[in-house]
């Protein structure tokens, strides 16, 4: 069916905004509940609108079912991109967990109502930094054009490879574990050599009840080490800022 330009034009806008406000419900630092819901709309309609020329060759029919399969589809794109890079971000937030797991901070954890969840301390610690520095080094614009070659490369009715997503989740998966473990491992060793020297204390001389003095000693250790760590973070943030965009652009054919 022959659409005409303006219609043609307003059609793949909405269905393209449909994808970039899936992706920025999912995705880093976007998906804040910072930002509401209508400046949220209104972003995924201008970041659009650039893509549009690239958009109107290949909207569907104006035919009910089509168009609603064209937008299930456009939400299901958006956000597996969104979730491919939230993926890579959640190593930060791993590592941040590790930390309060050997460092006896998980009796700490608080309800964090941005994400209306139960959050750690240094998890979200360094969640922050990360937001912070993510938008202090310009690291946002990356994945927002790596989100918009999506556009490009995967228009409105290019099949979604099943087999490669697989692929892509699976890796992503797997760098969470090892980024997170490489983030947190220098410190998790200290904090196991605490506790190993704090058990021969123990054994050496019960009468000082050495391991409730080394829950502030190991406080403390985690607090001045995260402090020493953060000045790692934005060379680790720029490497998994890369390896997301490079996922997403795999992901949607680029």
């Amino acid at each position: 069916m022959n659409l005409e330009v303006a219609t043609a034009e307003f059609l793949a806008v909405m269905l393209g905004a449909v994808r970039t406000g899936a992706w920025m419900m999912v995705c880093p630092p976007f998906n804040s509940r910072l930002i509401p819901a209508q400046v949220k709309a209104l972003l995924s309609v201008g970041l659009t609108l650039p893509m549009a020329p690239y958009l109107r060759k290949t909207v569907p029919p104006l035919d009910t079912q089509d168009i609603i399969f064209s937008v299930l589809l456009q939400v299901f794109v958006g956000a597996t991109l969104g979730f491919i890079t939230a993926l890579f971000f959640a190593a930060l937030q791993a590592a941040g967990d590790l930390l309060d797991l050997f460092g006896g901070l998980t009796l700490a954890s608080a309800y964090d109502p941005l994400s209306f969840s139960q959050s750690s301390v240094m998890g979200r610690f360094y969640n922050l930094v990360a937001v912070t520095l993510l938008f202090a080094s310009d690291g946002h614009q990356m994945i927002l054009r790596g989100f918009l070659q999506s556009f490009r490369t995967m228009p409105l009715d290019a099949s979604f490879d099943m087999e490669t997503s697989s692929q892509v989740l699976l890796g992503g998966v797997a760098e969470l574990f090892l980024a997170a473990v490489q983030i947190a491992g220098p410190l998790i060793a200290v904090l196991f050599l605490a506790d190993v020297a704090l058990g021969l204390l123990n054994r050496v001389a019960p009468a000082l009840n050495a391991f409730q003095l080394g829950f502030p000693v190991k406080i403390f250790m985690v607090v001045t080490l995260s402090g020493l760590a953060i000045t790692m973070l934005p060379g680790v943030l720029n490497t998994l800022v890369e390896k997301s965009v490079t996922a997403v652009v795999k992901l949607s054919g680029g």
